[in-house]
């Protein structure tokens, strides 16, 4: 196991030294953030299922974690909301965990729990957040 996890961390290191300055700083500016964020992208015509994602997701994320998890709900029909979709790749309906780089996309659990199973999908985001501090 600790070879493992030696090997990883020189996989790690090495394309980290052979990088440019100006990649370097490219991969700084795209980590902006620690901070973990969720959004919720959505349409502006919507099932009961999609609300309820959104209300539960929300709900959670609040009383889970107070104002040091943000939740965003982003319209994706608003040209406002294009830059952002475009920067996260996102084309659909989809629920994102995001810190700096990393990307959790929950959406399958969102709609498979959100409305038949609230606190499995309470668990599902404690767990999937949790693993991103």
């Amino acid at each position: 196991m600790n070879t493992i996890k030696l090997l990883l961390m020189v996989a790690l290191f090495i394309p980290a030294l052979s990088c440019s300055s100006q990649t370097v700083k490219k991969e700084n500016k795209a980590v902006a953030s620690d901070k973990v964020e969720a959004y919720y992208f959505h349409f502006s015509s919507r099932c009961v299922t999609c609300k309820a994602v959104e209300a539960e997701a929300k709900a959670d994320i609040e009383s889970l974690y107070g104002g040091k998890v943000s939740f965003k709900s982003v319209n994706l029909d608003d040209e406002t909301s294009k830059a952002l979709a475009e920067k996260l790749q996102i084309s659909g309906q989809t629920l994102l965990l995001v810190k700096g780089n990393a990307k959790i996309n929950i959406t399958n659990e969102g709609f498979m729990y959100a409305r038949s199973n609230p606190e499995k999908f309470k668990a599902v985001i404690k767990e999937k957040i949790d693993g991103l501090k």
